[in-house]
């Protein structure tokens, strides 16, 4: 994978980007990690996202409900290529007071569409 190494980099990039918007609650700065539409395969769901579908709410609902940060626990690259990278990955959410939701083990496909990284699909254990 040494061959793709700037595309390794460019999609570690973007998980680094994701999960700092996702904490800071940036929605445009989280919609800006994406490549739309972008899929999300959980809870046997399979949804579409596009832009515009993030709204302030959803970090205080449903499975977020106690959520005030998360963090990553594991980032491996499986495959790699010119423009997209598959990274295997654990995610954990955490309280406010610093105490674990859970944790979750996910896949993001990351793409380099039109010159921009982005996530372009994601299938995760977590609600």
């Amino acid at each position: 994978m040494t061959d793709h190494q700037s595309s390794i980099t460019a999609a570690q990039n973007v998980l680094d980007e994701f999960m700092s918007a996702f904490n800071a609650r940036d929605i445009p700065a989280f919609e800006a990690t994406f490549n739309f539409p972008s899929v999300r395969l959980a809870s046997n769901t399979l949804v579409t996202l596009n832009k515009g579908d993030m709204k302030p709410e959803r970090f205080t609902t449903g499975a977020l409900a106690e959520w005030d940060h998360s963090a990553w626990e594991r980032r491996h690259v499986i495959h790699a290529g010119a423009d997209k990278v598959h990274i295997d990955t654990r995610f954990t959410r955490y309280r406010k007071d610093g105490s674990v939701i859970g944790g979750f083990d996910s896949v993001y496909v990351i793409t380099c569409e039109n010159g921009h990284w982005g996530v372009k699909a994601r299938s995760s254990f977590a609600p």
